[in-house]
């Protein structure tokens, strides 16, 4: 089946510059300023106090992330004309972009932790970063797949091509994609600390002497174009393609020379089936910085050379929306193409682009641009751009959009709690020794057990100049790395340069967040330490090991609680079936400082002793884990002489409108992503060898299992359960049960991993470990 053209269909867009399309777009065109004073929080400790500040009225009793959120998804679908009550919601999938979610809960819910030694638990943990795609399933009733994806200031743009990697492969129907932010006193803390802030309104590609941060959301509607055809729905413009990649250069600042955001245009456009002559028009990433601005110049002139299309920064109009900005960058773009205007860069105070380029200084420009590229970039080196063009407009060359590969896995690594290496957890697994043996006390509950991992002992091979800028997240990450390559060999400096890493976790940076967040509350300005702040990004641990090993290649951030892994094993295995990565690193990783666990531990199902049962209704214990899984192309396997673990054969993934941290009972749609995922792989139930159970010892999860597993026709099939002895590692807990089935004595043909994540939120996948 050929992959289908992506239409966009309906926009939705709320930002200071106005509360939805049309006059957000009056004011983009025109050029006149969205940015004004911040009023939400006290700014008189910060750089400035300019903001691309929303001004229409918000919910007092839901976050303003999911506020934001809701306005703009609930235009883009009135605009689209789609009737949800008339298609398969089962179809429609939720994949949105998102830096800090529901950072406003979370920061009251640590100041009255810090200040009263009070904890909310049931709010800090509807206040995780993957309930912004269970608040959007629930608020629309959604019930396909659902990711959420972090890569700070580029996670919006790596949602989009998220979405084109489902849309392409036939998975769903339907996608509502975006990205959201709010404003939050963490960030802007954070950018003061860094002395990244203009104390004036940003003047981006021109003065160029800060950064400017805004608020808001972007969403859109995206579907095959015969469907929107076939229904009758007016095309905006088309999705084309995108492009990732990895500096591996610095922690926050970009790669000067533009090599890697050179490259990640140049991968939108292949795969778009595009060449730097068809684009018309540049919607640049444009921050205000210095470093930005001198280095994206730089990556245009290396792909473009003299004929360079005009190009320009909304973020002059709207400000920085951190995660959101690539989708609101995208909505602005396909608004372009469109309604045949190109949006200006304002406020350059009557200088000229020190980099020469054609920034369409102040007011909106008459054109009629067919292909636009938009960029977007963030802390570690990470680079998204996204193609969009014309409804219909023909490429210059085949577009790479359909498989050409076999994907296989080449090399696997874990450790959780107590079993610091793959060795070690192995040899739990062996023995039936529980890795999460020790007792901690939680105030208001007792002592209950935990699996630790030494991170220190664990990341002992890790460059000690390098460990010392590293957090315990992405300390862990970087021990999976090690191991594996310790287990299965390390690659050549060209090989490793064209290795992409995709990073997935649960919940992310929590110490790197507490420790921050509690200087800003106990000290002000002075506690707001800028080296902490640099990890306090979801995707800095992907950075940090893109360092380590000179990775270059795509990259990725998945934050999606317990589906995570499998979600980040289908992307990689998606991107490099197509041809666009030879191998991709994925890594997953979850810590739990003492404020984790104690929210955990004062929600139904904790265990009280550190003995659990799948099944058993004995309650699941938390631990620490991390999980490194090489996947390349078969060619790649051969062509180096590696030997091959497992052929990847299907993925499978879907959702249900539960509400944030509720799951169903009755397994319905969790037997929907173990079927789907059979059905990708071409097996039958029957042809199973084993299940890697997501079975816990919190009934509410061993039970809707159980019922799923039933209704796929799995009941009698082989059960391996790895939390009985490993924890719920969450993030982890997929890649970890590959590892168990991969690395058990006798080969264990298809295996089928099981996923969950609280929310309502289901992955699967196949592997067969005999090919």
């Amino acid at each position: 089946m050929t992959a289908p053209r992506i239409a966009l269909t309906g926009l939705g867009l709320i930002t200071g510059a106005g509360d939805d399309v049309e006059k957000c777009w009056s004011s983009i065109s025109s050029g006149v300023s969205g940015i004004r004073t911040n009023t939400l929080f006290d700014t008189s400790e910060l750089l400035t106090d300019w903001a691309g500040m929303v001004t229409g009225e918000q919910p007092e009793d839901l976050d303003r992330c999911y506020g934001l959120a809701a306005t703009a998804i609930r235009e883009a679908l009135g605009r689209s004309g789609l009737d949800l009550d008339t298609v398969d919601r089962d179809r429609v999938a939720v994949v949105v972009g998102s830096s800090l979610g529901a950072m406003p809960t979370l920061e009251g819910v640590h100041a009255g932790l810090v200040h009263e030694g009070k904890l909310d638990a049931e709010q800090a943990a509807a206040s995780q970063l993957s309930c912004v795609g269970d608040y959007i399933a629930a608020e629309f009733d959604l019930r396909g797949p659902r990711v959420v994806l972090s890569n700070a200031c580029a996670a919006s743009a790596v949602a989009l091509g998220y979405a084109a990697e489902l849309l392409w492969k036939g998975d769903v129907d339907y996608v509502v994609c975006g990205g959201v932010d709010p404003l939050a006193s963490l960030s802007a803390y954070g950018f003061s600390a860094l002395g990244a802030l203009d104390p004036e309104p940003c003047s981006p590609l021109s003065a160029s002497t800060g950064l400017t941060l805004g608020e808001g959301a972007g969403f859109m509607v995206l579907e095959p174009s015969d469907r929107a055809a076939a229904r009758g729905a007016r095309v905006l413009a088309e999705l084309g393609g995108y492009g990732l990649s990895c500096d591996g250069y610095h922690q926050t600042a970009p790669d000067p020379s533009g090599k890697g955001a050179r490259a990640a245009m140049a991968q939108a456009l292949e795969t778009a089936g595009l060449t730097p002559d068809d684009v018309d028009y540049l919607n640049l990433h444009g921050t205000g910085t210095p470093a930005n601005d001198a280095s994206e110049p730089k990556a245009v002139k290396l792909l473009f050379g003299t004929d360079i299309p005009p190009a320009s920064s909304t973020k002059s109009i709207v400000g920085h929306t951190l995660g959101a900005a690539g989708a609101v960058e995208a909505v602005v773009s396909t608004l372009a193409i469109d309604r045949g205007t190109l949006p200006p860069t304002i406020n350059t105070r009557g200088m000229d682009s020190p980099a020469g380029l054609d920034i369409i200084p102040e007011t909106g420009r008459a054109a009629r641009p067919e292909v636009v590229i938009s960029n977007s970039f963030a802390f570690g080196g990470n680079n998204a751009s996204v193609v969009l063009n014309r409804p219909g407009r023909p490429g210059s060359a085949p577009r790479r959009t359909e498989q050409v590969h076999e994907v296989v896995v080449t090399g696997v690594a874990g450790l959780a709690g107590s079993a610091g290496t793959t060795a070690d957890l192995v040899a739990a697994l062996d023995e039936e020794r529980p890795v999460f043996a020790g007792l901690e006390h939680v105030a208001g509950v007792g002592e209950v057990p935990v699996g630790r991992v030494d991170v220190k002992s664990a990341s002992r091979g890790v460059n000690p100049s390098r460990a010392r800028r590293m957090d315990p997240l992405s300390l862990l990450a970087a021990a999976a790395v090690a191991d594996l390559y310790g287990r299965h060999g390390k690659p050549s400096r060209a090989e490793a340069e064209g290795t992409g890493i995709v990073f997935a976790t649960g919940y992310g940076p929590v110490t790197s967040v507490l420790r921050f967040h509690k200087g800003v509350l106990q000290q002000g300005i002075s506690g707001a330490n800028p080296a902490l702040f640099a990890n306090t990004v979801v995707n800095a641990a992907a950075g940090h090991v893109a360092m380590l090993h000179r990775y270059r290649g795509y990259t990725a951030t998945i934050a999606n609680g317990g589906t995570s892994s499998v979600l980040a094993l289908q992307l990689a295995a998606r991107v490099i079936a197509r041809g666009m990565a030879e191998r991709i690193m994925v890594v997953i990783a979850d810590e739990f400082p003492e404020q984790a666990l104690a929210t955990q531990a004062g929600l139904p199902g904790y265990a009280r002793s550190p003995h659990v049962v799948p099944g058993g209704r004995t309650g699941q214990v938390l631990s620490e884990g991390a999980a490194a899984i090489l996947v390349e192309s078969r060619a790649s396997a051969d062509a180096r002489g590696a030997e091959v673990l497992a052929a990847v054969r299907g993925y499978g993934a879907s959702g249900e409108a539960v509400g944030i941290g509720r799951l169903g009972r009755d397994g319905e749609a969790w037997s929907r992503s173990l079927r789907a995922a059979m059905a990708e792989a071409g097996t039958a139930p029957d042809e199973i060898d084993t299940v890697v159970s997501a079975a816990s010892g919190y009934s509410l999860v061993d039970i809707a299992q159980s019922r799923a597993l039933r209704l796929a026709g799995l009941a009698d099939r082989p059960l391996l359960t790895p939390k009985a002895l490993l924890g719920e590692t969450y993030g982890s807990a997929g890649a970890l049960g590959l590892v168990a089935a991969l690395s058990a004595p006798e080969p264990r043909g298809n295996v089928l991993l099981s996923s969950f994540a609280y929310g309502g939120s289901y992955a699967a996948a196949v592997f067969d470990a005999g090919a």
